[in-house]
């Protein structure tokens, strides 16, 4: 018998019918950066009964300014080690699957090759997010993915719509304009923030897993978009097969 002691509080304010949806979920998170780990806790913390997280990487110094699992004292470790040994120490009867491998475009059809309700995307290179975004399409998964984080400061401005009517994010603009060479144009929900990026944080990177250039980051707007991302999926969750 599953415990829901420590979700008193939440089944104060979505009940008992709720707690039991979301304890019988799957939720695959793409993905344990500054996005998917606060997702994951988010995630974890709302009494998700199922998860599988993905990250082929480490921690390096440059993620604790944002990162969850990122501290002075793990440098070199890897992520989805850490994050399940978190996500386990909140809810020890997590049933969970760790991959730890990079996000590459080959292994997206047998990551999404899953029986899990929800997916979300928190992949912040532009090739394997878009064959995650076109795959998840034609299978008719339902899936929440993460536009840009990067470069901006203000966590009002973030938004919750379909990837059609995102603007003034220039990673957005990328991925529509890449779908849409695939035939795609709507059907995808996305977290984005109307806020500008700050040009002059950007910064050229080695290249490396995908991905060219990144902007600077402030501590709390990858949370905030990671939060957005957990509460539409419990909140989608929650809804299905609603009367």
């Amino acid at each position: 018998m599953i415990d829901f002691s420590w979700l008193s509080r939440t089944e104060l304010l979505i009940g008992r019918e709720n707690l039991n949806k979301l304890s019988n979920a799957h939720v695959l998170i793409l993905g344990m950066g500054g996005v998917g780990s606060f997702a994951a806790e988010f995630i974890a913390r709302g009494g998700i009964g199922k998860m599988t997280i993905v990250d082929g990487d480490t921690i390096d110094p440059s993620n604790r300014n944002r990162q969850l699992p990122a501290l002075a004292t793990n440098h070199g470790q890897r992520k989805v080690n850490i994050m399940a040994e978190r996500l386990l120490s909140i809810n020890p009867e997590l049933s969970l699957q760790v991959i730890d491998e990079f996000i590459r475009p080959e292994a997206i059809a047998q990551l999404l090759d899953t029986d899990a309700h929800y997916i979300i995307d928190a992949i912040d290179s532009l090739t394997p997010k878009l064959t995650c975004l076109k795959t998840a399409h034609e299978k008719g998964l339902r899936i929440v993915s993460s536009m840009g984080a990067g470069g901006k400061l203000d966590p009002t401005q973030i938004k919750v719509t379909d990837i059609s009517k995102t603007y003034n994010c220039p990673f957005a603009q990328q991925i529509r304009k890449q779908l849409r060479n695939g035939g795609i144009r709507k059907g995808l929900k996305v977290v984005f923030s109307t806020e500008l990026p700050d040009k002059n944080s950007i910064m050229r990177t080695d290249g490396s897993n995908f991905k060219k250039s990144a902007y600077g980051t402030m501590s709390y707007l990858p949370a905030m978009f990671g939060a957005t991302l957990a509460s539409v999926v419990i909140r989608d969750l929650m809804a299905q097969n609603k009367a």
